[in-house]
């Protein structure tokens, strides 16, 4: 019997190990392009944008968009209010706090923090705080971390449709072995395309619903 439970055992290893190995080699081929730009058009995915020159070699850059049927006068206060102990993330709460982000993704505009201003340090548990580089009400929110490697801007460019909301991230991946880089690049990208969309989407049903109340209850 244990003779027979390590062979179905190494066949199963043996099974696992080529699937990782046929995942390695598809997903930079297949996959990677769709996973680094979903929801952009051809244009969108390449043109300069608010926060590139702040790091300009990343080894990884991801843009992503969505259409939000709002102006941007919707969608900047979600933005603004963004980060852990203030508006959260709009994205899965439960996996951010896993990771002991302490997010809580609010349903509503939070004036407490819509006074956010270029120099503002958004603390981030487990992780680089986040300092406002850039910001051009209803145009672009530029943060970058205080250890340099990350950027992530926001730009708003309305459209006749309503809004595009982009969101572009670049990063530098610390010097590590390959082993941790082919790691990152299959688990932390698709990882972060996971949580991105969510929160994207987010964003875009709690603009159109605010984009839909009664003017007087818009945020001044």
């Amino acid at each position: 019997m244990a003779g027979v439970d390590l062979r179905r055992a190494g066949r199963w290893a043996g099974l696992l190990g080529g699937a990782v190995l046929g995942l390695a080699a598809a997903y930079p081929l297949l996959l990677r392009r769709r996973c680094l730009t979903w929801g952009t058009e051809a244009e969108e995915a390449v043109r300069p944008l608010p926060g590139d020159e702040l790091l300009a070699a990343p080894d990884v850059m991801a843009t992503r968009a969505i259409t939000v049927q709002a102006p941007p006068g919707a969608i900047w206060p979600w933005l603004v209010q963004m980060g852990s102990g203030r508006g959260g993330a709009y994205t899965y709460d439960w996996i951010e706090n896993l990771l002991g982000l302490r997010m809580h993704s609010a349903d509503r505009v939070l004036p407490e923090f819509q006074g956010l201003a270029v120099g503002d340090v958004l603390p981030l548990p487990n992780g680089p705080a986040l300092r406002v580089e850039r910001l051009d009400r209803e145009r672009a929110m530029v943060l970058r971390s205080r250890d340099g490697t990350w950027v992530w801007s926001f730009v708003l460019v309305p459209t006749g449709a309503g809004t595009r909301l982009i969101s572009r991230n670049r990063i530098v991946i610390p010097a590590v072995l390959p082993p941790a880089r082919l790691l990152y690049r299959l688990v932390v990208e698709p990882g972060s395309l996971i949580m991105e969309r969510k929160m994207l989407r987010g964003i875009q049903e709690r603009a159109e619903r605010l984009a839909r109340e009664p003017v007087s209850a818009a945020p001044t």
